[in-house]
């Protein structure tokens, strides 16, 4: 029987795991709701990877409790993992089947048969369709990919976990695949995004988590997220950077070919201008931005302004 978190699509309660020394996850509190498109971002090593495996069943925590709508991952995992369809990072693939006959098997894993429209719809809007009989091992690592996608989603999960899905793949199949999976969600999934591309969790996600050392350190809305850490960010090409005095270095990144400097406001603007030209260093280009989220997850990750995580509805 599903446990009392039922209105959450994922709940993840206290959830601690360490590997020997490593300490992956460190009391990790987490309520996903039902329909919503959630991030989950932190830097290699924050706890993301073995968080999607205490939730899909395959890693057991040393302590707290992990539930899929309303099912607790350990003590009902077959309920549990039939309301999820999880994309993983690694090309696992069987190369003796082609595409269509590895998702029929897939389907027969959650007793499902006679469902080739629903494979047919997946196939289609994957654009693998001129591949459905071709051999897994003949297919591109982009192709191989797109049918880890489409195995997720074979039995219709309410819940799916994409842990970097667009790794590796092209322009063109990331715009097909959102705008299948935004349709997904838009239609009561639950989505939960892990991504190096924060471009795209910005655009797609409405509510994000940031983790470091198996810490969440940042639980809002994106939109709020922005608003907090809402600075100037000035871009500057110069000449001679290596003539930059040290009071702009140590405040500035480079990314590009550009310095890029967080501003508290526009004031502060004409004295980092004069700093420059003072050092030698000639101006060729200028670019005032707004902050996205990429300068939020690096604040963040910085430890100088960390958001406080609140409670998850």
């Amino acid at each position: 029987m599903p446990s009392t978190a039922m209105n959450a699509a994922v709940s993840i309660q206290r959830v601690s795991k360490r590997f020997g020394r490593v300490q992956a996850l460190d009391g990790v509190c987490l309520e996903i709701g039902a329909g919503e498109f959630f991030g989950l971002l932190g830097p290699n090593g924050a706890g993301k990877t073995t968080l999607i495996s205490c939730l899909a069943g395959l890693t057991r925590p040393d302590s707290g409790k992990v539930s899929v709508k309303g099912f607790d991952v350990q003590d009902d995992y077959r309920q549990a993992r039939r309301q999820l369809g999880v994309v993983p990072q690694e090309l696992v693939f069987d190369p003796f089947f082609t595409v269509r006959e590895t998702l029929r098997i897939q389907s027969g894993y959650f007793g499902l048969r006679g469902n080739d429209d629903w494979i047919d719809e997946i196939l289609e809007n994957l654009d693998l369709t001129a591949k459905a009989e071709t051999n897994m091992r003949h297919l591109s690592g982009g192709m191989k990919r797109r049918v880890l996608v489409a195995q997720a989603l074979v039995h219709r999960p309410p819940v799916i976990v994409l842990d970097e899905p667009t790794a590796g793949v092209d322009v063109e199949l990331r715009q097909g695949l959102w705008q299948f999976v935004r349709r997904l969600n838009g239609e009561g999934h639950t989505v939960i995004l892990t991504t190096h591309y924060l471009e795209e969790a910005e655009a797609l996600c409405a509510r994000i988590a940031m983790l470091k050392q198996g810490r969440v350190v940042a639980l809002d809305s994106t939109r709020h997220l922005l608003e907090r850490f809402s600075v100037h960010k000035l871009s500057l090409r110069v000449e001679a950077a290596d003539r930059l005095p040290e009071a702009v270095t140590r405040r500035a990144s480079f990314s590009e070919g550009y310095l890029n400097v967080l501003l508290g406001g526009v004031e502060e603007v004409e004295p980092l201008l004069a700093a420059i030209r003072q050092a030698g260093c000639p101006i060729r280009d200028m670019r005032m931005n707004t902050t996205d989220l990429e300068d939020v997850f690096i604040e963040v990750m910085s430890g100088q302004d960390a958001a406080r995580p609140e409670a998850a509805r």
